[in-house]
Formats: structure tokens, C-alpha cells, sequence
């Protein structure tokens, strides 16, 4: 998406792919069959030995590194995946996974976010209300689990819930309670199909704020949101200073020169110093309402024609950043702008207050792929998961935020969803999780996600309002800060 933005399958692939027992599915189920008897019978796996041991006794397993925290054990791993899961025997890449281990007689949460996982202990909203295990993967394609040489056809929605796959199937031998998945944002998106293509594998999915752009050239939704996100005078101050810089393109763009100089940034990705200019300048407004809150706009200069160039271009660089579209800023979400640019689809928004200042107009995900990488839009593959989602949804929960403009297309429940909710968090941005819920939703939905998790102690089963984390809050662990989430690449991304 950044047209998601800047965090299909064909229908014979599809055909291929819908069930575990499909000829697509077969060679990596044979090949998890073969890692899962190879652990049965290593004695280094017996439920007796070091955790470390047994995880490493998983064929294709290697650590990385374990650092230390209290009441846990936590890793890096390398696994060792197929580039193609449809033909396994054309080569391996080695993706990174994060183990926080808590203990085997607890349920496990699988955390997608749709790019580079981080090597730090972290947990998941999810992973704290059932006091869990939690498996976090890196995204095929970010480095550094990319194939070498990257085969980019290889780099799409089936391909990757393959590797989570492989990854549960290899891993369920040592954590056999229920396992959930969850993610937000791309990540979100992730655990979504994977239960599309892998339905059997959780017992639960947890999704947050996970766009779903159906029909690409049909993005009306997200102009009906910015007409009336917030309050007229917030909207009024954002547009304001986004049409201020247009007006003075010329001034400020001589001080991004100058910045770029300074940086070392170049441009060869997206073509010049200007398209890069007016595109960090046209994702300020869904910037401003991804990250930030209602509240916030009294950061925003009240009246930006008087306002000087200085503040006009520190607002942008706060809210938008403009290292974004560097190459420099670009290159780590490559992975994202293709899969954005074939699959996933990204918005198209007419922001009607800048009339005609601008040139380029929102820039679709080919300006940030290098050209040497083809890219081909497969227009059924949203189309398929929303279908699905629809019509088989059993177990799922997706949170979006109120104000947060990838909500403004989400996914819905049809009538063969089964044991499924979508929440809104009131005012919410794209940070919004079940805490940030109503009093009784937030019950509600933590109820579920431990029911789901089979650990839901009695005083909830018979009365979900007791519903609660069962762990405590944890400062280090558990604080996703979202708003340092975007100076670190394109705003605009799920």
C-alpha cells in the first residue's frame, strides 16, 4: 500500500494453495513432516532436555544469540526456509525468529509484523493477557532474510504464510498448548492470510489495524474519512500547512538540498530531488491521523500563511519526515512497496484543499521499487482474502482505531463468519489495541482472546466482565511507541 503506503494469486495458484492437502501445499507439508520426525526421534529433544537443546534440535534450526531476561528465556534463531515452498529442492534463505520462552505448559502467541522483526524482547498485547510464549518472524524479502540472489516473484502472501507455517509446524512438537497469531498494522494483514491459507494451524487470531484494499482503483472511502476525521479547525490547521508547502516549494526545497547534501541522500529510486519533496509533503495529512491524536493538533501552526518557512518545515519533517523518500529511506521497505505494488494494493487519495499544486499527485508504489525489479499487479488477491475472510472467519478479532485512516478500509464480517468481532477504539489512531476499548469491549474481547487461548480461568468463563491480562504490565516488554515507529522510514506505510 503507500498507494499501502508507505505497515494476486492467479486463480490457478489459488486453486493450488486454498487447502494443506493441495498439490502447492504438498511440498512443504512433506518437508514439515520429515523436520517433525526428524525431532521426534532426537534424544536432545526429550521434553527432559534444556529448552535451548530442544529447539535446537529442530532441523534447520541455529541460534543466533540468547540474551537474558527476568523470567524468560529469549533467542534469536535462524531457520532455514524454501525460496519457493512450491518446489523446495530450488534453493533455501535463512529467515530470523525471536523466541521469548516462558514455559511449554503455556499457550504460544505468533507475532507478525510485516517486516523486520526486532532482535530486543518485546510482547504482544496478546502474548501479555495470556501470560504466553511468543514467536516473533521476520518478513521474507527484509534483510537480512532475503534470498541471495532475490527472486522477487518469490515474495508474495502465499509464499510467506508458508514460512509462518513451517515455522508453527516445526515449533508446535515443543509448544503443543493452544497457539494464537497476531499483528498489527502489516503485521495485522499477516496473520489474516495466514489463516486464510493455513486455517487450521491457530486456535485464534488477534489483528490490529490491518488495512484491506479490495478493489485498488476504488478508494472513495479514504476521501469520505479526511472530509471528516476530527474537527473542522484540526483538518483546517493540517491542510493549511500542507498547502504552504507546495506554495513555497521553492524555498523549502533549496533546504532540502541542502539537508540531502548534509545526509548524503540520494534520489535515483524515485526519480528527483522534487518528486521525493512532494511526495513527504502529500503524506503529512494521513501522517498527522496514522500517529497522532486529535489532542496533538495543537502542535500544528494555527495559521500557516504567516507562519515562517522554519516551522512550516519542521511540522512536515516531525509529522511526514523527509529522509523518507530517499533512497536512503527507501531501501529497507523495498519489500513492502512491491508486495504493495503486487498484491496488497495502497491508497489514492485527492486531498481537494491543494487544488492544483501539486505535480505528481499521490505516487503510486512503482516510484519506490528500482526499476530493475518488474512488478505486476494481481488484482484477485485481495479480492480472494476478503471473500474468505467473509465467509469462513472462525475465532478472528480485528481492532482498528477511529481516527487511524487504514481503517477507513477494513475488514468486515459476513454471515459464515463464526465466533469473530471487529472493534473500534473511539478516537483511536494506528496504535489503537483491545485496552484502548470500551469497558465492556475491552472485557469482551480479552474473554475471548483467552477462551481462545484455552487458558480462561472460571470466574471468566462464567462471567467475561472479570476478564483480564494475566500478566502484569511489564514498562520494558510490553510499550510499543508508534510515534517512533515512523521516523524510522515512508509515513505512510501499514
Amino acid at each position: 500500500m503507500r498507494k499501502a503506503l508507505r505497515g494476486f494469486l492467479s486463480l490457478a495458484v489459488l486453486i493450488g494453495t486454498v487447502s494443506a492437502t493441495g498439490a502447492s501445499v504438498g511440498a512443504a507439508s512433506a518437508a514439515d513432516a520429515t523436520a517433525i520426525r526428524s525431532v521426534g526421534s532426537d534424544r536432545s529433544a526429550d521434553a527432559t532436555a534444556d529448552i535451548k537443546d530442544r529447539i535446537l534440535a529442530i532441523p534447520g534450526m541455529s541460534l543466533i544469540e540468547e540474551k537474558p531476561y527476568a523470567g524468560y528465556r529469549y533467542f534469536v534463531l535462524n531457520y532455514t526456509q524454501p525460496i519457493d515452498h512450491r518446489h523446495p529442492s530450488k534453493g533455501t534463505f535463512q529467515q530470523r525468529i525471536t523466541l521469548l520462552h516462558k514455559d511449554t505448559s503455556r499457550p504460544t502467541v505468533f507475532y507478525t509484523g510485516g517486516y523486520n522483526v526486532s532482535t530486543n524482547p518485546s510482547r504482544s498485547e496478546p502474548t501479555r493477557i495470556i501470560d504466553g510464549n511468543q514467536v516473533s518472524m521476520e518478513y521474507r524479502f527484509f534483510t537480512p532474510s532475503r534470498p541471495a540472489p532475490a527472486d522477487w516473484s518469490k515474495l508474495d502472501i502465499w509464499q510467506a504464510a508458508s514460512d509462518q507455517h513451517r515455522v508453527f509446524t516445526a515449533l508446535k512438537q515443543i509448544y503443543t498448548e493452544n497457539w494464537l497469531s497476531t499483528g498489527g498494522s502489516k503485521g495485522g494483514m499477516t496473520a489474516t492470510y495466514f489463516e486464510r491459507f493455513y486455517p487450521k494451524d491457530m486456535d485464534g487470531v488477534v489483528a490490529y489495524v490491518a488495512p484491506n484494499d479490495v478493489v485498488n482503483k476504488e478508494d472513495s472511502a479514504y476521501d469520505r474519512f479526511f472530509e471528516n476525521v476530527g474537527t473542522k479547525e484540526c483538518r483546517d490547521r493540517l491542510e493549511g500547512v500542507q498547502r504552504e508547502a507546495l506554495i513555497r516549494r521553492e524555498p523549502l526545497e533549496k533546504k532540502y538540498k541542502e539537508y540531502a547534501d548534509t545526509n548524503g541522500y540520494t534520489f535515483n529510486t524515485v526519480g528527483s530531488l522534487d518528486k521525493a519533496y512532494e511526495a513527504v509533503v502529500m503524506d503529512y495529512v494521513w501522517a498527522y491521523w496514522q500517529y497522532s491524536l486529535l489532542a496533538d493538533c495543537d502542535t500544528i501552526p494555527a495559521d500557516a500563511k504567516t507562519a515562517p518557512d522554519q516551522a512550516i518545515w519542521d511540522s512536515i519533517d516531525t509529522i511526514s519526515g523527509f529522509s523518507a523518500y530517499a533512497d536512503q529511506g527507501l531501501e529497507r521497505y523495498t519489500p513492502y512497496y512491491y508486495q504493495a505494488g503486487t498484491q496488497l494494493g495502497s491508497p489514492d487519495i485527492k486531498q481537494p484543499w491543494l487544488g492544483n499544486l501539486s505535480r505528481y499527485g499521490y505516487q503510486p508504489p512503482r516510484n519506490f521499487v528500482p526499476s530493475s525489479i518488474p512488478m505486476t499487479f494481481q488484482p484477485s488477491a485481495m479480492r480472494d482474502v476478503d471473500t474468505w475472510v467473509k465467509h469462513n472467519a472462525t475465532r478472528m478479532m480485528w481492532v482498528y482505531g477511529e481516527n487511524d485512516p487504514w481503517g477507513a478500509e477494513r475488514f468486515r464480517l459476513g454471515s459464515g463468519a463464526h465466533d469473530s468481532h471487529v472493534y473500534t477504539v473511539a478516537g483511536g489512531n494506528h496504535g489503537s489495541n483491545v485496552a484502548g476499548l470500551s469497558a465492556d469491549e475491552k472485557a469482551k474481547a480479552t474473554a475471548d482472546i483467552l477462551r481462545w487461548a484455552g487458558v480462561a480461568p472460571a470466574a471468566v468463563q462464567s462471567d467475561p466482565a472479570k476478564a483480564k491480562p494475566l500478566a502484569p504490565y511489564d514498562a520494558r516488554l510490553d510499550k510499543r511507541d508508534v510515534t517512533s515507529e515512523r521516523r524510522q522510514g515512508p509515513a505512510l506505510r501499514p
